[in-house]
């Protein structure tokens, strides 16, 4: 007979910048049994890992630490467990400064902090090409000797397993690296109903449970296309819960009283988000099926999900690596009636004679963009211009072009966003595989 109580996995953070309130009311707004935070994407792994080259201390999502120091007493009483992969490039500090808060509430030894680690391949690059690992793009096939030099983040995605490992030897906070947004939410069922690791269907529901929630309150009325208008209370709006049982089945929830819903429809969105071929939705725990998904409406703001099946887990894993690929700058003028949209036009040609190189203009739709234009003589124009170059030195001549047409072009001018732009570098992204046995997830607690 499946376990009536469901095991409760609530969805505080979709990203890093996510509502800070959103935790908190997780928390506090009814019985939860795990708070599951994701706070990681592709770019944020580079922009981590830039940090801790300039400062070892750093490497984390920084937010984090006070949203745990705010939430510690109410965990610890209320016996709520954590999985964050907050930790980034450095989950050692970001642990660490968790610990810290702790002891400041005087909680040190009530909640055990656990370590996931083992992703970070970027000291170890060197190694893996040698011993025969050519990380190629995935995308293009080159090999990554070509843009070795540019490398400044190089992670491997791990899954639920560390996880579910760490909560089974006691840890009260899972702090991880680039474990997978679904490993946050399938680790702490794994540990709670015991699902061995060739599960293939369960840790395909808890994979696309994970799924599900990864992006907070997208699943439960944001960001979200159908009806939008009548979704009512946004302002106030839920995040989703997992309420998950042992044979795979789950339902979608929320707190009662907050604001937004849970349908099939917006749960359907939420499905189909980074999706690519939906039979095989490939994580480092499994291959799920997301074709064998039965959703049913069960009640007010209450989706059931059954019929799951998956697959076992490839032999690779991926590799999300950040490399240095020049620099940009953007800027802004805003031209008045009347004439503003030649005005722009003519701003534009200006810019394009002093600079000659210019990447990013009509960028978005192209032809298609100027082809169903008919401006006429709009009230206000916005010229955005959008320069790249892989020296910094081009760049720079763009930000110092782009203000004097104030003066010396078109007139009324009304606005210079933003001050004169700064240069900006891009880190580009290189999807890569890996033989998943030159990785080693590793398990460690933090001293109280």
């Amino acid at each position: 007979m499946m376990q009536r109580v469901p095991v409760r996995v609530a969805a505080g953070q979709g990203f890093w910048g996510d509502w800070l309130e959103a935790p908190f009311r997780q928390v506090m707004g009814g019985p939860i049994d795990y708070l599951m935070l994701d706070y990681l994407a592709e770019v944020t792994m580079s922009i981590l890992q830039k940090q801790r080259s300039r400062d070892a201390g750093l490497g984390y999502a920084k937010d984090f630490v006070p949203t745990m120091e705010r939430l510690l007493p109410h965990l610890v009483e209320r016996r709520v467990k954590v999985t964050a992969n907050a930790g980034g490039v450095n989950p050692r500090a970001c642990a660490n400064a968790v610990m810290d808060a702790t002891r400041k509430l005087g909680l040190a030894g009530r909640a055990k902090i656990a370590i996931v680690s083992g992703d970070d391949l970027l000291e170890r690059l060197d190694e893996l090409l040698s011993a025969g690992h050519p990380l190629a793009n995935l995308d293009t096939g080159r090999p990554l000797s070509d843009i070795r030099s540019r490398v400044v983040s190089a992670n491997a995605y791990l899954g639920g397993g560390p996880v579910a490992e760490a909560l089974s030897r006691g840890a009260d906070i899972v702090i991880t690296g680039r474990v997978t947004d679904t490993g946050l939410v399938l680790g702490p069922l794994m540990h709670a109903f015991g699902w061995r690791a060739d599960a293939w269907d369960l840790l395909a529901a808890g994979t696309i449970a994970g799924h599900t929630v990864e992006c907070g309150a997208q699943c439960t009325g944001g960001n979200c296309l159908i009806g939008w208008k009548r979704i009512p209370d946004l302002a106030n709006v839920g995040y989703p819960i997992v309420d998950a049982f042992p044979d795979g089945t789950f339902e979608i929830t929320k707190h009662p009283g907050t604001g937004g819903r849970v349908t099939v429809a917006g749960v359907t969105e939420q499905l189909v988000y980074e999706m690519g071929d939906p039979k095989e939705y490939i994580t480092p725990d499994c291959v799920a099926d997301f074709t064998s998904i039965r959703l049913r409406q069960v009640g007010k703001d209450r989706v059931r999900f059954t019929g799951i099946r998956g697959r076992a887990a490839t032999d690779k894993l991926k590799v999300s690596i950040g490399y240095s690929y020049g620099y940009k700058a953007v800027g802004t003028l805003v031209y008045a009636w009347p004439n503003a949209y030649d005005k722009a036009r003519a701003a534009d040609r200006i810019l394009r004679a002093r600079l000659r190189e210019f990447v990013g203009v009509d960028s978005t739709h192209g032809p298609l963009a100027r082809a169903a234009s008919d401006p006429g003589d709009a009230p206000e124009v916005q010229l955005r211009v959008g320069v790249r170059s892989p020296e910094r030195a081009p760049v720079e001549r763009f930000t110092r072009e782009i203000a004097p047409l104030i003066l010396n072009g078109p007139p009324s001018v009304t606005g210079f966003a933003g001050g004169r732009p700064k240069p900006e570098e891009i880190v580009a992204y290189w999807p890569a595989l890996i033989d998943r046995r030159v990785v080693h997830p590793a398990v460690e607690f933090v001293a109280p």
